[in-house]
């Protein structure tokens, strides 16, 4: 499944905002949450939504030194896209879901649920610089439920993260700093244990207690 690239990254947002929840649960025996009340349908959207089965991709996990292929992770899971060098939205997108984890391992259900950020930018993202990335943002890589993802290529990168979940990142070259940066677009899934998406957060600014709410009532159902 290839989906459309997002070219009007602020545009896309603001129509995505729109979103909320009905109290319905009918309407597909794939999920569990009920469909958004929103403006449109899944299939008008270029990321994968409610009741849609995610992109059958399988990308290296460096840390754990093995592939993880999405659509056979056998509990639910989280995923976001970012680039560790990101000084504004991705780490707020990395908080949220370290919030998720802290939660469900203080409660007790840490290994019921997986956590698979996965970076666009694996030119300067190799195994190390996750680690530190991840050490410094409080994440318990230890757990064993938090997996950092890492396209083998700049390409691949743009084939996964831009094509197959609609995610766009855009390099930029500020003025002002020596490095790279991009402009991208936000976007968290909530994915159940058979692959398919219960939630797409649009926010920039994700709020890890809706996720939990959410992640209880997949894990439950």
């Amino acid at each position: 499944m290839r989906r459309r690239t997002y070219l009007q990254v602020a545009a896309t947002l603001g129509a995505a905002g729109l979103a909320g929840c009905s109290a319905s649960g009918a309407g597909n025996p794939d999920v569990v949450l009920p469909e958004p009340d929103r403006e449109f349908d899944s299939s008008d959207l270029p990321y994968p939504a409610w009741g849609e089965r995610l992109p059958d991709v399988t990308l290296p996990a460096p840390l754990a030194d093995r592939e993880v292929a999405l659509r056979s992770v056998d509990r639910p899971q989280l995923l976001t896209f970012f680039y560790s060098h990101c000084n504004s939205v991705c780490p707020v997108l990395i908080s949220a879901l370290r919030n998720v984890q802290t939660h469900a391992l203080n409660e007790g259900y840490g290994d019921e649920v997986a956590f698979h950020p996965t970076t666009f930018d694996p030119e300067r993202d190799d195994a190390d610089r996750l680690r530190t990335y991840g050490e410094e943002m409080n994440v318990d890589l230890a757990a064993g439920n938090w997996r950092f993802l890492r396209p083998a290529s700049r390409g691949r990168a743009e084939e996964v993260v831009a094509e197959q979940f609609g995610v766009s990142f855009e390099r930029t070259h500020p003025e002002e700093m020596e490095v790279y940066m991009f402009a991208h677009a936000a976007l968290t899934l909530l994915v159940n244990a058979d692959g398919y998406v219960e939630r797409a957060y649009r926010e920039k600014q994700p709020d890890p207690e809706t996720m939990i709410a959410d992640l209880e009532t997949v894990r439950n159902g």
